[in-house]
């Protein structure tokens, strides 16, 4: 009989390129999955990894396991999830990934309710980052993924993936109260050519974001400094060396040394996504977890 356990390590390596990334995304040591892969080959009596350089690869075997055995989880997830509906119970154990301000704002204070509500549910979260969690979620490594896309800026949602819009969230230009602009009741793109910025890394949705935003300046961004925390974000422009663009959602408190400027022409806004696969569409659990979210954002 094939381990679906070691069926979900032997995905989470093709997943991720590595069984170490693969260890990192499931929570395991890389020890434990290589042991689980090892199981699995004992089982079928075929090699499923190939070492190619410092990596592994599938061999055909693993690729065919790991295709077939995709469309016996998803099956199992269904008819799991139509058990729960049936029985109207909301139980059973979710793993969630969500960004660092949703993480903060929108998920922390839900998981409470949701476990003196439903003791039969249990949740493990995970901090990851919207691409990284559209792919953990897709792949059948986390059951709920929390993320957001920035106006027209894309991500790629999967067919198998449901979204559900749970928020909109607004960001606001950060300066520090001394700063000229910190008496503006808004600023545009125009009003911020000349600034230095805090920002996150070249690649982020954030960064892309921020950088669509001067579109028509016919300028780009001066990027001062990088960071992918918020919270250092409000620090460095604290210190004076720059201003940065933060959403609310999450958002520290800003004392009385920094000021929050509404920004317009256009409108920083991001929408905050809940995605799951559509074998779970029943699951009263994750039905459970998807109306936590919006009435937190409410």
């Amino acid at each position: 009989m094939i381990d679906l356990a070691a069926l979900g390590s032997l995905r989470a390596v093709d997943t991720h390129g590595s069984v170490v990334a693969a260890a990192e995304a499931l929570g395991f040591t890389p020890s434990a999955v290589s042991q689980q892969v090892k199981r699995l080959e004992k089982q079928t009596g075929v090699p499923l990894l190939e070492r190619v350089g410092r990596g592994v690869m599938l061999t055909s075997h693993g690729r065919h396991l790991v295709d077939a055995g995709g469309r016996l989880l998803t099956d199992l997830e269904e008819i799991e999830a139509g058990l729960h509906r049936q029985a109207a119970t909301v139980a059973g154990h979710l793993r969630l990934a969500a960004f660092s301000t949703a993480m903060r704002g929108l998920v922390a204070p839900v998981v409470r309710a949701l476990r003196d509500a439903h003791p039969d549910l249990t949740l493990s979260l995970s901090e990851r980052e919207p691409w990284d969690t559209v792919d953990l979620v897709a792949a059948g490594h986390y059951e709920v993924g929390v993320v957001h896309r920035w106006g027209d800026v894309a991500l790629a949602i999967p067919e198998h993936l449901v979204a559900t819009t749970v928020a909109h969230d607004v960001a606001d230009v950060i300066v520090h109260r001394e700063h000229p602009l910190a008496g503006r009741t808004r600023v545009s793109p125009h009003d911020l050519v000349d600034e230095d910025w805090i920002a996150t890394h070249e690649g982020t949705i954030c960064r892309e974001w921020l950088t669509r935003m001067y579109d028509g300046t016919g300028r780009l961004p001066r990027i001062a400094h990088q960071s992918m925390e918020f919270d250092s974000h409000l620090a460095l422009v604290r210190a004076g060396l720059g201003i940065a663009l933060v959403p609310r959602l999450g958002r520290a408190d800003l004392h009385a040394d920094l000021v929050a400027v509404p920004a317009h022409d256009p409108v920083p806004t991001r929408e905050v996504i809940a995605v799951h696969r559509r074998s779970m569409t029943t699951s009263p659990a994750v039905a459970a977890v998807l109306a936590a979210l919006g009435r937190s954002a409410g």
